[in-house]
């Protein structure tokens, strides 16, 4: 099977990890992984922001990146950026583009999922083979949960990783005061949404708070830094890519932690 790795732009810019150990799952699970150079960022902000004729170009290169016949699925450790492609490219192409554009988004609609629906519903496992032996909780984006309607997808593949202690977060669903612009305009509502979330995170004790969308990440991790929390928030895909013998680095996330980075 061919999978095209979808990194998204935040993904490539600020959680490469991330990006390559969703490419470690699914060559573990027997895909042929290819990674389209010519790929960008999916339009979402833009879209979001009220630019929608605008991103048309950005539909036109993600099609000319994954269209290809030869392409099985495209694969995305973003909820937020596979729900962008399968919501938003269709019906922004409809309203806007030409007939080829409709169809050539809509085709790749149907192929683009995220990487917690491409493991439980196409390579059809919950267990991966992942060891990670931390005290773990997990946060539900919004755009998984509420657009990708992932359901429990998530949760069944963390609870069946080896070693791990997984711990219930209370207002899980409950948003983290990002939704990407929303978090500029609206500062204080922001960061009171967020302030409410790394509350519920800490009272679970856990040493790890993870997602499917780095830009949830970002948010709730700067959070946490600031409130010196000793909390690390870590992308779904590094959990389900360690393994006994390839660990993941606690003492390293410790030290990116403590220069600034996520």
């Amino acid at each position: 099977m061919k999978v095209a790795l979808f990194a998204t732009c935040i993904g490539d810019m600020m959680f490469p990890d991330a990006v390559s150990a969703t490419a470690r799952v699914l060559t573990r699970l027997g895909c042929d992984v290819v990674f389209p150079p010519q790929q960008t960022c999916c339009g979402q902000m833009h879209v979001n922001t009220g630019y929608q004729k605008e991103i048309l170009p950005q539909l036109d290169n993600y099609a000319d990146a994954f269209a290809d016949s030869s392409i099985d699925y495209v694969v995305a450790p973003s909820g937020s950026c596979a729900g962008a492609v399968r919501h938003q490219h269709p019906m922004i192409a409809g309203r806007y583009g030409t007939r080829a554009q409709t169809h050539a988004a809509q085709a790749c609609a149907n192929k683009t999922l995220d990487l917690s629906e491409f493991i439980t519903d196409v390579a059809g496992v919950t267990d991966v083979g992942a060891y990670f032996p931390h005290s773990v909780t997990y946060h539900s984006t919004c755009h998984s949960l509420r657009v990708l309607k992932v359901g429990d997808r998530p949760w069944r593949l963390l609870s069946a990783v080896d070693g791990i202690d997984l711990r219930e977060l209370p207002g899980a669903a409950e948003c983290c005061g990002f939704g990407g612009t929303f978090s500029v305009k609206n500062a204080e509502t922001s960061a009171a949404m967020v302030a409410d979330k790394t509350a519920n995170i800490r009272a679970t004790e856990a040493e790890f708070v993870t997602a499917g969308d780095a830009s949830c990440l970002l948010n709730i991790g700067g959070a946490l830094r600031r409130q010196d929390s000793g909390v690390h928030a870590i992308h779904m895909a590094e959990i389900l890519a360690s393994t006994k013998e390839t660990p993941f680095d606690v003492h390293n996330r410790q030290e990116a932690s403590l220069r600034g980075e996520q």
